[in-house]
């Protein structure tokens, strides 16, 4: 019999980078859900990293998000959207994208991804991990 997975995206969230980056993530059969918080000081330390995978849904909860579409970070000049706290963005599998956070008056920028196929990097449903692009610069 399959079991459910929960966890909550207020607490309890796995430490990626020091005073900058808490996360958790759950893995199903055909999707994942990552939740990422962004913090103050350390949050702007973290590198926008161009990345792709499959479907993503993504629901920005604290601060915002400047969501760039292409593969060239250090530019900054692909097109983008934006995301403010209560918008939901459906980027499409394969897309290389990139983002730059705005945080809200108490230093945090949340937001909640679905993505499917699950991502890899998250591992498996009985093996996930915490991982975020760029992330691994910044430790």
């Amino acid at each position: 019999m399959s079991k459910c997975q929960v966890f909550s995206f207020l607490n309890n969230l796995n430490e990626v980078v020091e005073d900058g980056l808490y996360m958790q993530a759950v893995v199903g059969d055909k999707i994942s859900v990552g939740v990422v918080n962004f913090v103050e000081p350390g949050g702007p330390e973290i590198a926008p990293k161009s990345h792709s995978h499959g479907e993503e849904v993504t629901l920005q909860i604290k601060g915002g998000c400047a969501v760039y579409l292409g593969d060239n970070e250090e530019q900054l000049n692909d097109p983008q959207v934006q995301l403010e706290a209560g918008r939901i963005m459906v980027m499409p599998t394969g897309q290389p994208h990139y983002g730059i956070n705005r945080y809200d008056q108490k230093g945090q920028c949340l937001r909640l991804n679905v993505v499917t196929p699950p991502r890899k990097e998250y591992g498996s449903k009985d093996n996930t991990k915490t991982y975020y692009p760029g992330a691994e610069e910044a430790k």
